[in-house]
């Protein structure tokens, strides 16, 4: 059922499922994706006696910000608060944390910092937490080819793209991202109406900015990205899932990622599986949650 509550600078729209009793999983989506990620996931965790919630992040669908006046940030400072402020306004102390790309991003800050509010934590591609001061080294050259769509939203042409072309360019990154997936036009179609948030554009290149040190930050939030420049470790139970075929971010990037957990850590590689991964492997997210809950 979508609900709506004002939490921080938004008014959240979120799917919730499942009793009030449950414990509590929040599952957050990415770049460029939706709750609709989640719609196999859900009714997994539902049946194990989960209370399921899903947000659109900021920019994304019926989401939409409070006031005029609020930086339209993508920063993972933001991120992360925006998913506190969703949990206080839901009164809910602590959860266990589930998400990828951008998702992963806001629930491996949040089980960085705040690791009180986290039960336990789901993180795809291992530990999302941007090095935005060494952002600036070079990556080898197969890596950076992947992260072409970042370099163009660099520039006020690809800001103009994705504005124009929002659906064309976000239905390639689909395809090149999660090459084996044979996803049909309504499964897309579903999503790609959240692309049509008014802020969607702003948010978007602004994160893709913030994280390579070429856009400054929302200023309420600068003392927490001071924070995440030394890159905190996670102190709550995790599990890192890859997918082997993930087009945008290899699986064996998150190899070396271990050292940065410092509670019970597993990794576990999903084999021909891309960058959407709990649409495209909702069993194993599902059970990813269910396994790291009980730790």
């Amino acid at each position: 059922m979508l609900k709506q509550i004002e939490a921080g600078a938004l008014r959240v729209a979120y799917e919730e499922r499942g009793s009030p009793a449950g414990t509590p999983v929040v599952l957050l989506h990415g770049f460029p994706y939706d709750v609709r990620a989640y719609d196999e996931v859900t009714p997994l965790l539902v049946g194990q006696g989960f209370r399921v919630i899903t947000p659109y992040l900021r920019g994304y669908g019926p989401t939409r910000f409070l006031s005029a006046d609020t930086p339209r940030s993508g920063q993972q400072a933001v991120l992360a608060h925006d998913l506190l402020a969703l949990m206080d306004a839901l009164a809910i102390r602590a959860a266990v944390l589930g998400g990828y790309d951008w998702g992963g991003r806001a629930a491996c800050v949040a089980a960085a910092l705040w690791p009180a509010r986290a039960r336990a934590l789901v993180t795809v591609n291992g530990y999302n937490v941007h090095d935005i001061p060494g952002s600036a080294r070079p990556q080898a050259p197969e890596d950076e080819h992947r992260m072409w769509y970042q370099y163009y939203f660099h520039g006020e042409r690809g800001r103009a793209g994705l504005e124009q072309n929002r659906r064309e360019l976000c239905k390639l990154l689909w395809r090149l991202w999660s090459p084996n997936w044979g996803f049909d036009d309504a499964t897309y179609e579903q999503t790609a109406a959240s692309f049509d948030n008014p802020d969607f554009v702003s948010v978007v290149i602004h994160s893709y900015r913030h994280r390579f040190g070429l856009a400054q930050g929302d200023p309420a939030f600068e003392d927490t990205e001071r924070r995440l420049t030394g890159l905190p470790p996670i102190t709550v139970p995790a599990i890192a899932l890859d997918g082997d075929g993930d087009g945008v971010v290899r699986a064996g990037g998150a190899r070396n990622h271990a050292r940065h957990f410092k509670a019970a850590y597993e990794r576990r590689v999903i084999p021909f599986v891309g960058h959407n991964l709990p649409q495209e492997a909702p069993r194993e997210f599902a059970q990813a949650v269910f396994d790291v809950s009980r730790r």
